[in-house]
């Protein structure tokens, strides 16, 4: 087992030690809580948990991927992949009607989907569900954190796809920008943008640390943005205009925007 495959795999231990930890606290936490609405209760299983548990299933799944992984050359790895990504397609397949229904945004059988007291065995249940503490799920949270699980599983299993392809390529061969772009702006605004861009959770459907967003801008721009956590914390303190920069491209924008309904 090589040394990559061997430090994801301790990776996802860590991982999951932290994640049961925490989910057994928030388990803990609802037994000695009982929530004032209906509309808590259904908030709690469809966003909260499946937030917990979608990452327990994706470094689980993980482990077991790299596990598995064969040796071999680059074409029996890229099989190996493709065919975990059809078992990704098969889930989505068969649960087709929640997904779009998740996906929608819809909330018209919330009731039924994430009310403990709403059980349906109409509803084409998993069997996971009567192996589960049933104080503690829903008939539907744990597919909606299999949903979850799955993009971020599905995200993972493409980069390395692509990782396999640039190195059959070779780097001379790789894509690369005709032009070198360089921040010309304060640091201190781009240390804005990365907390920001890093809040809305727009890289790996939220997965990524605000540690690799920060080294990934320093790595496109050949910037050192040195200790942007103290910054930071210089950023809360402004007495006024705490988003400056997030405000000043807000202005620009929109600007832009009405110059060109304009005709400017």
């Amino acid at each position: 087992m090589d040394l990559e495959i061997d430090n994801q795999l301790h990776r996802c231990e860590k991982a999951l030690e932290v994640i049961l930890k925490t989910i057994n606290s928030l388990r803990v936490l609802l037994s000695k809580t009982k929530f004032k609405t209906n509309t808590e209760e259904i908030k709690f299983f469809k966003e909260i948990k499946p937030q917990f548990t979608s990452r327990l299933i994706y470094y689980n799944t993980l482990f077991k991927i790299e596990m598995k992984r064969p040796n071999g050359g680059n074409r029996i790895v890229k099989k190996y992949y493709n065919n975990e990504l059809m078992k990704l397609k098969a889930f989505f397949d068969n649960e087709l009607e929640f997904y779009k229904y998740y996906r929608s945004g819809s909330t018209y059988l919330d009731h039924k989907y994430f009310l403990r007291s709403s059980f349906d065995i109409k509803m084409s249940l998993d069997s996971y569900y009567f192996e589960t503490d049933t104080s503690f799920s829903t008939s539907h949270d744990f597919k909606v954190a299999k949903i979850l699980a799955n993009d971020l599983i599905q995200l993972y299993l493409e980069n390395q796809l692509v990782m396999i392809d640039n190195k059959d390529k070779g780097e001379k061969s790789q894509r690369k920008p005709n032009l070198k772009m360089i921040w010309t702006s304060p640091k201190v605004s781009l240390i804005e943008l990365v907390y920001a861009l890093h809040t809305e959770g727009v890289f790996n459907n939220g997965a990524a640390d605000l540690k690799d967003v920060a080294e990934y801008f320093e790595h496109i721009f050949e910037i050192d943005l040195g200790q942007y956590r103290r910054t930071f914390l210089e950023i809360r303190a402004r007495k006024s205009d705490r988003v400056k920069f997030l405000n000043t491209l807000n202005k620009g924008l929109l600007k832009r925007m009405e110059d060109t309904d304009e005709g400017i």
